[in-house]
């Protein structure tokens, strides 16, 4: 199972599992059309995710410290500003809200299970080993840090 660890980049298990919700969706239920409503509140949705993402990116980067999810030992600073007050992982917590849009515009309750699967996927093949870094890296900076703030919300 540790094949898995830090292999395949976050936004590519995202897009994955957004095939598999589409696909799934396709097979479970015939594609009824969007309504207004639902468009307005599957783009708001997404949108937000959006954002979460930039601001979780946009805070490594004002700290000068890798964004590659793949090398987490090249980490030069712990961030813990900015959205990282409210989630250790904003990034994944945005594309798991984009994930949760994509069910909404696809109409399809059952696709809402790629959210879970995503959460699930994420947290024990790049989280774990990501904190096991910081851990390592950072020592009780970071355990107090992981104390204070949740992994995901």
């Amino acid at each position: 199972m540790h094949n898995l660890e830090l292999k395949v980049p976050p936004p590519v298990v995202a897009l994955l599992i957004a095939a598999a919700m589409w696909g799934y969706s396709l097979l479970v239920q015939p594609a009824a059309p969007l309504t207004t409503l639902q468009t307005a509140i599957a783009i708001a949705i997404a949108c937000a995710g959006i954002g979460i993402d930039i601001a979780g990116a946009v805070a490594f980067r004002r700290a000068r410290t890798t964004i590659n999810p793949l090398k987490p030992k090249a980490t030069s600073s712990l961030v813990t500003n900015g959205v990282y007050r409210f989630t250790r992982n904003p990034m994944y917590v945005g594309m798991a809200v984009v994930l949760f849009a994509w069910a909404i515009w696809l109409a399809s309750f059952p696709a809402l299970l790629g959210v879970p699967a995503f959460v699930f996927y994420i947290t024990r093949f790049q989280i774990a080993p990501e904190e096991r870094a910081l851990a390592d890296i950072f020592g009780d900076a970071f355990a107090v840090y992981r104390s204070r703030v949740r992994r995901w919300l």
